[in-house]
């Protein structure tokens, strides 16, 4: 059976840091970051290679920001 790894894309300029993601993560691979963006809310990024391409971040997200890409390996 093939591995599913996933791949994390967010929108840093949309995103306005609520970390909803963070808690709906099952593997702890999202973290917020301590830069900000354009608009000053610190933001979302993949921290370590643990995604599973499960989707529960981007299904949370209040604005939509978090694309979920997988790959089978």
């Amino acid at each position: 059976m093939a591995k599913v790894i996933g791949e994390i894309v967010v929108d840093i300029e949309r995103c306005k840091g609520c970390e909803v993601c963070l808690d709906a993560c099952p593997t702890q691979t999202i973290a917020m970051v301590d830069e900000v963006n354009g608009k000053g809310y610190h933001y979302m990024q993949n921290i370590h290679n643990a995604c599973t391409g499960c989707t529960n971040c981007a299904i949370v997200c209040p604005d939509g920001v978090i694309t979920v890409y997988r790959v089978k390996v």
